[in-house]
């Protein structure tokens, strides 16, 4: 594939992307399942393809670009407040429960540690495509859902520090991690100091000219160059491009924007999820299948609980909770970037946990309304009538 011209390959691409999404949408199967197949299918063709990888990049930068754009500052400070108490139980429950897994399995504490960060974070790309390919993303677990995964993505850049520097050889100083803090506070706040103070102002300005063929330009560097600074930082692209949109909303024009940039997005963004697929590996079979089958089944029970518990802190009701909660399951992209810093055996390892994850979570996010709807009648709804009838009956 690296000899042929881009135009041609971008084009038989593109016509392959078409294929596949025409086919899951007339067999009612995700489509982000359907790239991600297609990618792991065909990665020894596409193995570490630079044009490939520079495509998917923007497609992500894109997509967290037009999510960050409902989220104005106000928003975002009032999320915060009540989203910690989920983001603690999340990582207390899937990096320490799979970090204590693979210790009772006989993994040393750096391998535990790779393992447990692995399974940690939700896969923040296939979980707000799937949010807009089923429209929920005007459903209340979806603020909770996303908030969710802006903590994940808080914390998954820490993780990845400590495991290049300790499997580099080095060490992770406290020096070292309170200049990784400070990098990420100088990126939020530096979006919203520019948000307020800069774009609050730019309403009327944005309003004129939003029909004009330069204002995609506007949109899109500042998403694009927002999300290389984080990257130049050492943090995660996705961070930085959710609060280059969080940055651009200040203007109250997010839904014209938002207009613009969806044609782009879904341009690129499929490119995103073959390249993931193309960085799984199954030449090598599945090592530690014993470890597998248990971290399998602790990831998708540790994001149920933490989904549904965070839900309920959060001030969802059990039936939203519940819908939340079968709709986090899938690990992805930060999952895939941690996995690329362990030793091939582990590497191999988490390729499969990935995906099986991945197929598993895709499944529950469309299977999710139906097990909330169920739930709610089962042991919501029936409960609280019988309850209701025995005081009524207690009263007589």
């Amino acid at each position: 594939m690296e000899n042929l011209p881009f135009l041609l390959l971008a084009g038989l691409m593109m016509c392959t992307f078409f294929a596949v999404s025409f086919a899951s949408q007339k067999l009612r199967l995700p489509s982000v399942l359907m790239y991600i197949a297609l990618g792991a299918v065909v990665s020894s063709f596409f193995f570490e393809n630079e044009l490939v990888h520079i495509a998917a990049e923007i497609g992500i930068v894109l997509l967290f670009f037009i999510l960050g754009l409902e989220f104005p500052l106000a928003r975002m400070v009032a999320i915060s407040r009540r989203i910690w108490p989920a983001g603690l139980i999340d990582a207390a429950l899937n990096l320490g429960g799979a970090m204590t897994l693979a210790l009772l399995f006989g993994l040393d504490l750096f391998s535990a540690f790779v393992i447990g960060s692995i399974a940690y974070a939700t896969s923040s790309s296939i979980s707000a495509k799937m949010l807009d390919e089923y429209k929920r993303l005007a459903n209340p677990e979806a603020e909770f859902i996303l908030a969710l995964l802006i903590f994940e993505d808080l914390i998954a850049p820490i993780l990845v520090s400590f495991i290049a520097g300790i499997g580099g050889g080095g060490q992770v100083s406290a020096a070292y991690l309170l200049a990784l803090a400070a990098k990420i506070l100088l990126l939020v706040f530096g979006a919203a100091f520019i948000g307020y103070f800069g774009f609050r102002r730019l309403n009327a300005f944005i309003g004129k000219y939003i029909e004009t063929d330069f204002m995609p330009l506007l949109a899109v560097g500042l998403a694009l160059g927002y999300a290389g600074l984080a990257m130049a930082l050492g943090l995660s692209e996705i961070l930085g491009a959710f609060m280059a949109g969080v940055m651009l909303s200040e203007t109250g024009r997010a839904t014209e924007i938002e207009h613009l940039l969806l044609p782009a997005r879904d341009l690129v963004l499929p490119f995103f999820f073959f390249w993931f697929g193309t960085t799984i590996d199954f030449t090598e079979g599945i090592p530690f299948m014993g470890l597998m089958a248990a971290l399998v089944l602790l990831g998708i029970a540790g994001k149920i609980i933490t989904a549904y518990t965070g839900g309920r802190l959060f001030g969802l009701s059990p039936k939203v909770s519940c819908r939340a909660a079968f709709s986090m399951v899938q690990r992805g992209e930060f999952s895939a970037i941690i996995a690329s810093l362990a030793v091939p055996a582990l590497r191999i390892f988490s390729g499969f946990y990935i995906l099986i994850t991945a197929f598993v979570g895709v499944y529950l996010f469309g299977r999710a309304p139906r097990i909330a709807n169920w739930y709610h009648e089962k042991w919501v709804k029936r409960p609280a009538g019988r309850e209701n009838e025995q005081r009524a009956r207690a009263a007589e």
